[in-house]
């Protein structure tokens, strides 16, 4: 006699994998009742469709930060479309990888992969079952932690797609709140500037460099094309170039004088750029680059009114405040 299901099996698989009830069902019925075998059906289904969706773009998910004493880390999982996303068993299901990170005190992602959940199952295995109960691509792809005292966490506006950290060497519950939404919606890519790699340092001196040598040029070729009775907005762009002249507002002689002028002004004036005038603006651009994307540099944008600096800021709540580490992850694309 064929096995037929009862309500409490499919319940009891239900609880233990969270899948669908019509996915529960099919899955006993293959295995005959064999909770463990019908376990391993939903799994494989999972990395059936991970495996045909595996091209897919994953640009939704759910990110979460939680902190325990002493112990702070924020996890994303991710998936494609926000339907599923703000499901409540997505949800559900982060918060579960989340919970036993922070329990482990996890310190990488490979890590967390590996935890065993409530149910039994390990945390990819989850992912890859509550993807074959969706039918999306799911992934867990960021995971960050902290720890020791004074951590402070932020999930920005309580979305689920953004989250940051904030650790400060002495408490300061209020400003390290402040900071961790200043770290949310200004992106530091650093600390500060000591802690910026000196490759980056070198890598943005050297774009400041060539942008501000192009600019130069392009200045020098502005002015000679204007004193040749031309208007440069004409010549800004080869599709511009191609339509102006359709339209009849340029000539073709007009366009053979531009090229000619471009070439050779261009040319002299590569050849006589002013090299310590290049490097003051491009150490200039630098400074600037450093002081947008160092956290205690930027302008502090959760303050009073007045114009001061993350760092100014902190001094004002205690002359011994610092942030000592920050981390952030989000979903959207920077």
């Amino acid at each position: 006699m064929a096995y037929k299901p009862t309500m409490d099996d499919i319940k009891k698989l239900r609880t233990m994998t969270g899948a669908g009830l019509g996915d529960v069902k099919k899955a006993l019925v293959e295995a005959e009742g064999d909770f463990d075998k019908a376990k391993d059906l939903l799994r494989e289904r999972g990395l059936a469709i991970a495996a045909k969706r595996s091209d897919r773009e994953t640009s939704n998910g759910c990110v979460l930060v939680k902190k325990v004493d002493g112990f702070a880390a924020m996890v994303a999982v991710k998936c494609e479309t926000d339907f599923v996303a703000n499901g409540a068993d997505f949800i559900a299901m982060t918060q579960s990888i989340l919970d036993a990170a922070v329990a482990a005190k996890a310190k990488n992602l490979d890590e967390v992969k590996a935890l065993k959940l409530a149910n039994g199952d390990d945390a990819a295995s989850a992912v890859q079952q509550r993807s074959g109960i969706s039918g999306e691509k799911m992934e867990i792809d960021g995971y960050n932690y902290l720890e020791g005292e004074n951590i402070e966490i932020y999930d920005h506006m309580n979305k689920h797609t953004l989250a940051t950290m904030v650790q400060t060497n002495i408490e300061a519950v209020e400003a390290a709140h402040k900071v961790a939404m200043q770290v949310a919606a200004m992106k530091p890519v650093a600390l500060d500037e000591s802690s910026v790699p000196q490759e980056v340092k070198d890598e943005e001196y050297k774009v400041a460099v060539q942008k501000t040598k192009e600019e130069q040029i392009e200045k020098a070729v502005e002015v000679a094309v204007k004193k040749a009775g031309l208007n440069p907005n004409h010549f800004d762009s080869e599709d511009h170039i191609e339509s102006n002249q359709g339209k009849g507002w340029i000539t073709a002689e007009d366009v053979a004088k531009f090229r000619e002028i471009k070439e050779t002004v261009s040319a002299e004036k590569a050849a006589n750029l002013n090299e310590n005038m290049i490097q003051n603006i491009a150490k200039g651009r630098v400074g600037k680059f450093l002081k947008e994307n160092c956290l205690v540099c930027q302008e502090f944008q959760f303050g009073d009114g007045d114009k001061q600096s993350v760092a100014d800021y902190l001094k004002k709540q205690d002359k011994e405040l610092k942030i000592v580490a920050y981390k952030r992850f989000t979903l959207a694309a920077e």
